[in-house]
């Protein structure tokens, strides 16, 4: 990353209790940009806020359920009275329950919608209009590999993955030369995410699946790369897999 483009940015990250969140937020803030966390665990966003407080970098955290449009709203309103602006907000927060369609788990369903798709479209409505004010922003939306591709018990989870791919297209037609867009697409990665999985056959196959992994930095790295180019560049779209992986 050009050193030169790291000017402090304010950066908002949901999800970032853990994993991939929690690792952008470190590498984030040890970057210079000043980090907004959200998550529903505020003791371990506490910690974590302490901890990059601590290594001379700024942090601010509150409670987020990202299923919510109002605290959504109220995460990024937050950021902004106590920073002055939104520069950046990473979408996040996601979750896998996986299954096979027969096993009808409806309600895990319902939540891998309510939160890997209308979590991304809530964040991007509460930000957009904010960037859109201030003359510019840029939205980092996670992905999957998952949204370039479908296997079994993954069916629900890749579709939701399929959307944020597709919403984040259509941002990036709609909104060119004003706001920045940037999908980046995990492959395997050392997370909690599998540990929602409660169909007892997607689980054992998921040990297997998650055997070779990369870790989370990996994805931070891509996302402090994307965030840190010139404004004339747009990096659109990051897939970060396990270099040992076919998959």
């Amino acid at each position: 990353m050009n050193a030169s483009n790291v000017t402090g940015k304010v950066v908002l990250i949901t999800g970032a209790s853990s994993g991939i969140g929690e690792a952008t937020a470190r590498r984030l803030a040890a970057d210079g940009h000043r980090v907004h966390l959200g998550a529903r665990r505020t003791e371990r966003l506490g910690e974590l806020a302490a901890q990059i407080t601590a290594d001379g970098g700024t942090a601010a955290y509150q409670r987020l359920d990202v299923t919510s449009a109002e605290d959504v709203r109220a995460f990024v309103a937050a950021a902004r009275e106590r920073f002055g602006r939104v520069d950046v907000i990473v979408n996040n927060a996601g979750v896998m329950p996986l299954s096979p369609l027969e096993a009808l788990k409806v309600d895990e369903w319902d939540r891998m919608l309510d939160v890997n798709v209308r979590g991304v479209l809530y964040g991007i409505a509460a930000a957009l209009p904010v960037m859109k004010e201030q003359g510019g922003g840029h939205i980092v939306n996670i992905a999957s590999v998952g949204a370039y591709e479908v296997v079994p018990t993954a069916a629900v989870y890749c579709a939701t993955k399929f959307a944020v791919r597709a919403i984040t297209e259509g941002l990036r037609q709609e909104s060119a030369g004003d706001i920045r867009t940037s999908l980046v697409s995990p492959g395997v990665t050392e997370s909690e995410l599998a540990d929602s999985i409660s169909d007892e056959g997607a689980r054992e196959a998921m040990k297997t699946y998650r055997s070779v992994a990369i870790p989370a930095s990996a994805i931070a790295d891509a996302i402090a790369y994307a965030i840190g180019q010139p404004a004339e560049v747009d990096v659109n779209e990051i897939v970060v897999r396990p270099a040992a992986s076919a998959q």
